[in-house]
């Protein structure tokens, strides 16, 4: 029953609206009937107030009617004036005093109530002067700020624009620091398999193990550690230099270095012979 009066009641306010006009098609359903509907009682509201504002006015206006013609009978009746009497100049007047008198919206035109009015017309153009004064100084701070930010935002572009130009310049240097390290990555894995198919063919040929790059940095390691311990020897030996040696033991010993000599030429002679192959 309440959507019926609804809808009863938006078709009723769409013809109002529209009058004589064809209404314009639209989609019934319950969502457009509730909107139309609501929208019918606002406007409903909206011209209750407007109709109570108009009767307002219209009370007031015939006030004043009333209240402009008793003042005229009063002119009349006391100094036997009427507004219609005036000449052009007059009437002008009368109506320039008027006018003022709604501007300056004073109650009456007396002279008591233009001079208050008078008054704070002056002081609001004195306020609004001063306001002015301030907003030109804003105004003035305001640009000095926006010259100081423009220029500071050249300059930060330009600074982007270095920045930009370093950072290509050091993008090209890593990249070809990249490039070396790729190249070498690859150097280095072609001599790693190199080394490996080296050692695999020189095992192949029966080298010994004793001559491979290890096994010699190993050697040299303990050729270095003999020597160190060799020094406090060489010192202790010294002392004993010079004593009268045994001319047959020093003999032995001299006979025994050179065959030790020999066996070590023998040895390296044997090893480089090898490597050769």
């Amino acid at each position: 029953m309440e959507a019926l009066e609804k809808d009863a009641q938006v078709a009723a306010w769409l013809k109002k609206v529209f009058g004589d006009h064809p209404i314009p098609k639209y989609e019934v359903n319950a969502r457009t009937t509730e909107i139309l509907h609501h929208l019918s009682e606002r406007n409903r509201v909206r011209d209750r107030d407007a109709h109570l504002v108009i009767e307002d006015l219209k009370q007031k206006a015939s006030e004043y009617e009333s209240e402009a013609k008793h003042l005229q009978d009063l002119l009349m009746e006391s100094v036997n004036f009427s507004p219609a009497s005036l000449s052009s100049t007059g009437s002008r007047y009368l109506n320039a005093l008027v006018d003022s008198a709604v501007a300056l919206e004073t109650k009456d035109t007396s002279l008591a109530s233009f001079i208050p009015a008078v008054n704070d017309l002056t002081s609001d153009l004195f306020r609004t002067k001063s306001k002015n004064e301030e907003i030109k100084l804003e105004l003035a701070k305001l640009e000095k700020n926006l010259t100081a930010t423009l220029v500071l935002e050249k300059c930060l572009r330009e600074d982007l624009k270095k920045a930009e130009i370093h950072l290509c310049t050091e993008r090209a240097r890593v990249d070809n620091r990249l490039q070396n390290m790729d190249f070498l990555k690859a150097k280095s894995e072609e001599f790693r398999l190199g080394i490996r198919a080296a050692e695999e063919k020189l095992s192949a040929r029966g080298m010994d193990a004793s001559l491979s790059h290890q096994s010699l940095v190993a050697l040299s390691e303990k050729l270095a550690e003999l020597k160190r311990q060799t020094v406090p020897l060489k010192k202790k030996l010294e002392s004993y230099l010079d004593l009268m040696p045994n001319p047959s033991l020093a003999q032995v010993k001299i006979e025994e270095a050179k065959r030790e000599l020999d066996t070590i030429e023998a040895e390296l002679t044997r090893k480089v012979d090898m490597l050769e192959l």
